[in-house]
């Protein structure tokens, strides 16, 4: 036994409507150039539960397509249905019950209500009415939402088994745009939190974890980085280094230079 194994103390795991997961990066199956590269990339980052556009994706729906279910098997993967392209709760609803029957009573799935093409920001009065429908309709939704910490605390408190901030906007890669309300998220948070849009590389992966997050879901900073597998693989690590991060707790910010050797018995 190393040394390492001896000082690094064991870390639970990821745990979202009853379910243990031990990778807390989750991901999306779009934008990758074919399905072989999806699949690789999604392979690469050792996640184990990747989200499907329904509205865009065939798992089951148009027969005389390609399923991504033969390249991403539920067998090895829990298959998160998103309601992404809907920008009302009908659409949403319906799109869920509709994986629902696709996926054969899987109740798991990500709920996003958006507000506009532009921006892709999520519509939070639409937002709460599907939430309010879904779970009453037995659905486990996990949620896209602003990073308003308001209205994150009502999402939990009726019910969505995780709460999705965004970072920044869908597909911008700008990274972490205001960590002082996901600090208050986290502070307030009853169920996990996660990540959600924004994310462009590895380190912004990293400080979502060392914020305290549970998990970060992304997309297009694999699929459309030069070398999506590659970039995978970081986004694997960088999750990791995280959250180790987290758990060991930094070190406090000081304004002045403190000496890495004390004074004490210093030789003159």
């Amino acid at each position: 036994m190393t040394s390492a194994s001896l000082t690094t103390p064991p870390d639970a795991p990821l745990i979202i409507a009853g379910r243990s997961f031990e990778s807390r990066l989750l991901v999306g199956t779009g934008k990758y150039k074919d399905m072989a590269e999806t699949q690789a990339a999604i392979e690469a980052s050792g996640a184990q539960i990747v989200t499907v556009a329904v509205r865009r994706t065939n798992i089951g729906q148009n027969p005389d397509e390609p399923n991504l279910l033969d390249v991403i098997s539920p067998e090895k993967y829990t298959i998160l249905p998103n309601t992404a392209g809907c920008y009302n709760a009908e659409e949403a609803v319906r799109t869920c019950r509709l994986a629902r029957e696709l996926l054969d009573g899987h109740d798991l799935v990500k709920l996003e209500v958006l507000a506009d093409q532009k921006t892709l920001f999520p519509n939070v009065v639409e937002t709460l009415k599907a939430a309010e429908v879904l779970i009453k309709d037995g659905f486990k939704v996990m949620v896209y939402t602003s990073d308003d910490p308001i209205i994150a605390r009502q999402l939990a408190d009726m019910g969505c088994v995780a709460v999705m901030p965004l970072a920044g906007l869908i597909g911008s890669g700008l990274g972490i745009c205001n960590p002082y309300n996901l600090r208050i998220i986290l502070e307030e948070a009853q169920v996990p939190v996660l990540v959600d849009a924004g994310v462009g590389t590895a380190s912004d992966a990293t400080i979502a974890m060392e914020l305290g997050c549970a998990a970060v879901l992304m997309n297009t900073a694999i699929a459309h980085a030069q070398q999506p597998v590659l970039m995978a693989q970081a986004m694997k690590h960088a999750i990791i280094a995280g959250r180790q991060a987290y758990l060991a707790g930094r070190m406090p910010r000081k304004l002045y230079a403190q000496a890495s050797s004390p004074l004490d018995g210093l030789i003159r």
